[in-house]
């Protein structure tokens, strides 16, 4: 007979949240991203200006994230916090340093060059190190019975690094797509090349880290290489190749909304093939999401709040999207 399993519903919520963080976070990180590459006065704040509506909502998503873990998984929260503090650290710090900035660069212009460094630097700070944070997991976590047993540079290694820089690379093509979306003119027109740029950044960085990780575990190695696992992981690097074909080609041909859907695809196809190396564990080979889940008592009650809120923050957030849709002028008109 079939029954709810609630700790799958409560890890699809969570991975879900994630990628919607991912999703609508990593476009403004990589506006912030582009920032030292765009022109001083009117192509900073017409690219300030696009993700003005949106960018504190974004971080919702991640809260809920966060939180959830927390809250569903607290066994992985322990494990995972302590191997991750640095960079985790290194990330909020960053968010903190663009937000402050977000909001002083207009009511503090006389230090606008100051704000435009905080809000770059805190954007690539924050993107790098969710990355390095996600390569520091993948790569396996240290972990004796219940607890944390690595040290405090464990996180830092070659493959962290590498999916640190792919992961920039990813904002600040989604980024820039972004604007080639939402602007005109010279700025969109500058959008477009950096959207070439990093769009092939993005695909080389994709394929490193999907070359390197089947090596990291011999799990990963078993899930995509041995037969029939590979009758369902092989058309995966085929749907990479022809999204990103059709990334560069939508981008040749001058569209404006397709280049930034089909980035969002690549970042959805990493996420499945993220997910096919490591479920059912939500610490990698070492912890699964029900050894790692609270009591099913405590997982109902929480998903009675999160199946009214989630759609709430759902509602709220497409419409936000759909009120501040099309292009953005210089004088932050939608």
């Amino acid at each position: 007979m079939w029954t709810l399993d609630l700790t799958v519903i409560w890890a699809g919520l969570i991975a879900f949240s994630v990628f919607a963080y991912v999703a609508m976070d990593g476009f403004d990180l990589g506006v912030g991203a582009l920032f030292p590459f765009l022109s001083v006065g009117r192509e900073r704040d017409t690219a300030m200006n696009s993700i003005a509506p949106v960018w504190d909502g974004n971080e919702t998503w991640l809260v809920l994230g966060g939180g959830g873990l927390f809250a569903a998984f607290p066994l992985a929260y322990a494990v995972i916090m302590p191997a991750i503090y640095a960079p985790i650290i290194a990330m909020l710090l960053g968010l903190v340093f663009r937000g402050v900035a977000f909001e002083f660069r207009w009511r503090e212009p006389r230090h606008r060059a100051a704000w435009d460094v905080a809000f770059a630097l805190g954007s690539v700070v924050a993107a790098l190190a969710q990355g390095i944070a996600l390569g520091a997991l993948l790569q396996g976590v240290n972990v004796v019975g219940r607890a944390y047993a690595g040290g405090w540079w464990d996180w830092l290694t070659p493959f962290s690094l590498l999916t640190g820089v792919s992961l920039l690379a990813g904002y600040g093509a989604l980024g820039a797509t972004w604007l080639v979306m939402r602007t005109e003119g010279e700025l969109q027109a500058r959008a477009r090349r950096y959207a070439l740029i990093l769009g092939a950044a993005l695909v080389v960085g994709l394929a490193l880290v999907s070359l390197a990780t089947p090596f990291l575990e011999a799990r990963y190695y078993q899930r995509w290489f041995t037969w029939p696992n590979l009758l369902f992981t092989a058309p995966a690097p085929l749907l990479v190749a022809l999204v990103s074909a059709l990334y560069f080609l939508a981008l040749r041909r001058g569209a404006d909304r397709a280049p930034f859907l089909l980035a969002l695809g690549l970042f959805l196809l990493a996420y499945l093939g993220l997910a096919i190396s490591i479920y059912p564990d939500i610490v990698p080979d070492r912890i699964s999401i029900w050894l790692a889940a609270a009591p099913t008592s405590s997982l109902a009650f929480m998903l009675v709040g999160a199946s009214v809120l989630a759609p709430i923050i759902l509602i709220y957030t497409g419409y936000a999207y759909w009120v501040f849709r099309g292009k953005v002028g210089a004088e932050g008109y939608h």
